[in-house]
């Protein structure tokens, strides 16, 4: 187990998408991890460029963006997934 798990729910640091939740879909390698959300597209990300929250949703690897938006509906975060989060500068 390690705090970058599938179904993890993150929020983006960094790019145009930055304070947008999203989740962790799958694992690419010791480097990259492929994400997905209602506000941010899938694609793969650095792990440095993304903060893991304690939120975990119930999806399997490789999920389609489909059933990532019905488990997120499931999980009641729905609302979570809709907000912005004001990342700080530094």
């Amino acid at each position: 187990m390690s705090v970058y798990d599938i179904g993890r729910v993150c929020v983006k640091t960094m790019g145009r998408e930055a304070g947008n939740y999203c989740v962790i879909v799958d694992i690419i390698d010791k480097n990259y991890l492929l994400i997905d959300g209602l506000k941010v597209k899938r694609r793969r990300v650095n792990y440095n460029h993304i903060e893991p929250t304690t939120d975990m949703i119930e999806i399997k690897k490789g999920a389609k963006k489909k059933e990532v938006e019905e488990a997120i509906k499931k999980a009641k975060l729905e609302k979570k997934f809709k907000e912005t989060i004001k990342i700080p500068l530094y």
